[in-house]
């Protein structure tokens, strides 16, 4: 189900907002991650945005034009990066409309292709889902920890640091 929200661009003012996105889903940041952010929005390397339901937030994206994994690095390949949406404001489309706003801003900025990546274990199922039905394919490279590639016979713990990349044509 898709329902109207309002998706915005994520400024300092707005710093507590994320910070109880933050704790509202349970995602631990290490201090002063938000800020961070805002310091390389500010430097035109990524963007935040809060998307807004009932003029309630119901969550954020950042896109990234410089993220650290070396494929996206080498093809010059923005990502979208750390999708969450409250729980209270799930399966209303508000992830998906998150990513194609994201979609949309690489095309407008002349990208061809844009990525994602998705944690293995159970509770990025959805997550995983969407992706895929969203058009989005693993990059053939294999699981990552913490963007970097693991090897055949490495061990990692399943945690949320490893990944499935994928990448999307636009």
């Amino acid at each position: 189900m898709n329902e109207a929200a309002t998706i915005k661009r994520a400024e300092n003012s707005d710093l507590q907002i994320l910070n109880d996105l933050a704790d509202l889903l349970e995602t631990p940041k290490v201090d002063e991650y938000f800020e961070t952010c805002l310091a390389a929005q500010a430097e035109g390397q990524r963007e935040i945005f809060l998307i807004l339901f009932q003029n309630e937030a119901a969550g954020y994206v950042i896109f990234n034009r410089a993220p650290r994994y070396s494929l996206y690095k080498r093809l010059n390949i923005p990502e979208i990066q750390d999708l969450n949406t409250v729980p209270a404001f799930r399966q209303r489309g508000l992830a998906t409309q998150l990513i194609r706003y994201c979609e949309d801003m690489a095309r407008s900025e002349g990208f061809e292709q844009i990525g994602i990546s998705v944690g293995l274990h159970k509770s990025f199922g959805a997550a995983q889902r969407i992706y895929c039905k969203l058009g989005y394919l693993p990059d053939g490279y294999g699981v990552t920890y913490d963007r970097e590639a693991v090897h055949a016979g490495e061990l990692r713990p399943i945690d949320d640091l490893l990944c499935l990349m994928m990448v999307k044509d636009l």
